[in-house]
């Protein structure tokens, strides 16, 4: 299969604070691949830099065989961008947006109003055409936004936490959408996301973390590499209930967030051996298959929740490019 994203040795920071550190990756023509962390790790960045809207400061990244900054409008032309934010005119019906987005990518008449039908159909929308997007259901609009992204044909989807403020049952639809289309097309997928019920859907993932891809791979596999449990015990002094499991069983574990982790502890035999002998310390223990968030605390050592404040990577980071947009703008007219 050809690499639909290269992306190597890629690097960059807002006022000296890393948001990428030399991240490398493929994505195989016609899969669905996944960027799972914590808000701060560095998926957005990312997003904007494989949207062209960010430039990277060092390493390569190719999108479809195209540079993403020697070759931009070639990216553009054959990408479909679905940002976190909405980015529907409220005020206009649905078949009104796709008219309008389709223009953009010179898509005019006939041609274009057959696309507008063909997805209208696609997902379930034809009895919408005529509704003004503001007075659609949230899942509704999410389909909007995947029909808009696709009026030009792309052969890769892009998005930035697709299911970020919809219901359970909402994204649900909106993935089964995403699977029937990659089926019927052949359409790539790259997305951000924090959801791990969101990330076992995809094909790969790429486990990010303070701006670090810091493991790969089908989830199935990365769950694996913790064996067959994980164990979690509470303890009134963790540090030192671990420290006296690790000298009398020789079996390691590691505290994070005042809870004691095991992996691949050997059954559920030995499990009870060990709470025989330090009943008098455990307040509780819980024993489980391994999950996404115990892989990336396996691989990191810190717990799945926000790595910086927010304004870190998006709202520093949005600031950035604007200002990198508005120096292009005039770099640009000043070649002009």
């Amino acid at each position: 299969m050809t690499d639909a994203v290269l992306i190597e040795h890629l690097s960059y920071a807002y006022d000296e604070r890393p948001a990428l550190d030399d991240v490398g990756l493929k994505v195989s023509s016609g899969e669905i691949y996944g960027l799972l962390g914590p808000n701060g790790g560095g998926k957005t960045t990312l997003f904007r830099i494989l949207s062209t809207h960010l430039r990277p400061q060092s390493g390569t990244v190719r999108v479809l065989g195209h540079d993403v900054v020697e070759e931009a409008h070639e990216v553009r032309k054959r990408c479909g961008v679905v940002f976190q934010r909405p980015g529907l005119d409220p005020k206009l019906r649905v078949a009104e947006n796709l008219r309008h987005h389709g223009w953009l990518y010179g898509l005019w008449g006939r041609v274009l109003e057959n696309r507008i039908d063909a997805l209208l159909a696609t997902f379930r929308l034809e009895d919408r055409r005529r509704d003004l997007v503001e007075t659609l259901s949230g899942g509704l609009q999410r389909r909007v936004e995947l029909a808009k992204a696709m009026i030009h044909s792309p052969d890769l989807l892009v998005f930035d936490e697709p299911s970020t403020g919809l219901d359970p049952g909402v994204r649900l639809a909106f993935w089964q959408d995403l699977e029937r289309l990659r089926a019927e097309s052949g359409v790539t997928v790259v997305l951000t996301t924090h959801f791990l019920e969101e990330a076992e859907r995809c094909d790969r993932i790429g486990l990010m973390s303070q701006g670090r891809l810091v493991a790969e791979g089908a989830p199935a596999d990365l769950r694996k590499r913790l064996g067959e449990d994980v164990v979690l015990i509470r303890a009134g002094d963790p540090e030192s209930l671990r420290a006296s499991i690790e000298a009398a069983t020789r079996i390691r574990a590691t505290v994070v967030d005042g809870i004691i982790r095991i992996s691949d502890s050997g059954g559920a035999g030995r499990i009870a051996g060990l709470y025989d002998r330090f009943s008098d310390q455990i307040e509780s223990l819980t024993i489980g298959r391994p999950t996404l968030e115990d892989v990336f605390i396996s691989e990191t050592g810190r717990g799945f929740e926000f790595e910086a404040p927010e304004g870190d990577e998006k709202t520093v980071g949005e600031n950035k490019v604007r200002e990198s947009e508005v120096r292009e703008s005039k770099a640009e007219e000043n070649d002009g």
